[in-house]
């Protein structure tokens, strides 16, 4: 089994620049974004998201998202993947930034949805 983080983001550039961060504590955690819609506008897009699932070489991925229709698009794309995802209504960057960390450094999923439960600041 292995673990991988996909960042969703209404703006394409807070999509790529996060796991630029991330890699800098886990350049061994597979990472990939979705950011804006599929014009590159503010938003989110099935498309980009289901692509970002699919490209991850994880088996496993954990989603990081930053608002609401970002969550609705990542459920949806979510039924359409073989990929395990499992979402976190935490913090984004304190977030990705915390399980990154401990997957490279080979914590459970346990043990990681432990140390993010402190971090949620959203419903759902």
């Amino acid at each position: 089994m292995s673990y991988g983080i996909l960042i969703v983001s209404h703006v394409s550039q807070i999509a790529q620049g996060l796991p630029r961060l991330l890699a800098q504590v886990a350049p061994d955690v597979p990472l990939t974004y979705a950011g804006g819609t599929d014009d590159d506008g503010i938003g989110t897009s099935l498309e980009k998201i289901s692509l970002a699932l699919e490209e991850n070489s994880a088996s496993e991925i954990l989603a990081f998202y930053d608002l609401g229709s970002a969550k609705m698009n990542l459920e949806l794309a979510s039924e359409f993947s073989e990929k395990p995802v499992h979402l976190y209504d935490v913090a984004l960057i304190e977030g990705a930034y915390t399980a990154a960390s401990l997957l490279q450094a080979g914590v459970s999923l346990a043990k990681v949805v432990e140390q993010l439960r402190p971090l949620k600041i959203k419903g759902g």
